[in-house]
């Protein structure tokens, strides 16, 4: 009696859960992403959230260059070129001036 009743439940068993089986992907199946698909597509996507933060960050730091630091380094810049422009400027003289062989002492 028992196994009547045991074959019956392994029958309906079987029958409740045939669909559901149905219903789940094959891993066999070449359609099926992989292991190594989904963690590149994973990658893609972690990869243009990274660029899109970066180019935000990017274009914060530009602005912040533009508005803070490039006036005064400017000034630093400018105020180095003349310098540079004054000093390059006295030896052209001095060079222009300098006459090692005439001397202004009178021979008698």
């Amino acid at each position: 009696m028992h196994t009547k009743a045991l074959v019956l439940c392994l029958i309906l068993l079987i029958q409740a859960c045939g669909p559901l089986l149905a219903q789940t992907l094959d891993p066999t199946q070449p359609d099926s992403p992989g292991i190594l698909q989904r963690l590149a597509q994973t990658a893609r996507e972690a990869k243009a959230k990274v660029q899109n933060v970066g180019a935000t960050v990017v274009g914060f730091l530009g602005a912040y260059y533009e508005d803070h630091i490039q006036p005064v380094a400017d000034s630093y810049a400018g105020w180095a070129s003349n310098i540079k422009s004054s000093f390059w400027t006295k030896i052209q003289t001095t060079i222009e001036t300098y006459s090692p062989f005439t001397t202004n002492v009178d021979v008698v």
